[in-house]
């Protein structure tokens, strides 16, 4: 019997225009590394992730052989899409023979931008992604709330979450429903989106964390760099 791993995909394709700097945000540099270098430390000593793909522009192409000559485990290299699901879609036809002779049976897809990402949350979604098929982590959004007009505040929404990344789904019925949503031309608003309207699975959530901060604006690098230099 085949043995069977899962894959760990880093999305740094964007460009991150609202961190108000001249290059991709992900290779900006945050407590003595790049922001890139980070996520993929964290992939690499997560429990079951035997394989790691880096999504990129070609441009970074001299940023992004920086990022990997600091890393000790092999990194696949992908081209990037015009939109985060193509980038998303070229990761998963780059391992589409893999997933179709159940090498790797679960992937795993991350937002570079967020380079506080634990080993333990990777893991902790990956193990409820073999259990269920699909999982997301989250937080609660006790300030959230609904509207009752345009103008008018309805209340709280009981049950909303605040998603992060990484997501991770079966790799079959993942790669089975890119191709779907590629073909009939939807783009989602992130994977968990696609995959519930283009698969049956169930996407569960695990607890995120309140560290797991996307950099999106210049004060966020502030924010990151005090917690990896704690």
């Amino acid at each position: 019997m085949r043995e069977s791993t899962a894959a760990g995909v880093v999305l740094a394709s964007g460009a991150g225009t609202r961190v108000g700097a001249a290059l991709n945000k992900v290779y900006l540099p945050v407590a003595g590394r790049r922001v890139v270098a980070w996520s993929l430390d964290a992939f690499a000593a997560a429990a079951g992730i035997g394989v790691l793909v880096l999504v990129i522009r070609p441009e970074d192409a001299s940023l992004v052989e920086e990022v990997l000559a600091e890393l000790s485990v092999p990194v696949e290299i992908v081209p990037g899409g015009p939109t985060r699901q193509a980038s998303e879609l070229n990761a998963l036809r780059h391992l589409a023979s893999r997933i179709a002779d159940g090498t790797v049976d679960s992937v795993l897809l991350h937002d570079g931008a967020r380079p506080l990402v634990t080993p333990e949350l990777i893991s902790a979604v990956l193990e409820r992604t073999r259990e269920d098929g699909g999982a997301v982590p989250g937080l609660a959004a006790d300030d959230v709330v609904s509207m009752a007009g345009p103008d008018k505040v309805a209340g709280p929404l009981p049950g909303a979450i605040r998603v992060q990344t990484p997501q991770g789904f079966r790799a079959r019925p993942l790669l089975a429903a890119y191709e779907q949503a590629a073909a009939e031309g939807f783009l989602g608003t992130d994977t968990a989106s696609c995959m519930e309207r283009f698969s049956a699975l169930p996407v569960r959530w695990v607890p995120g964390s309140a560290e797991n901060v996307k950099i999106t604006y210049p004060h966020d690098l502030a924010v990151a760099e005090r917690f990896l230099l704690r």
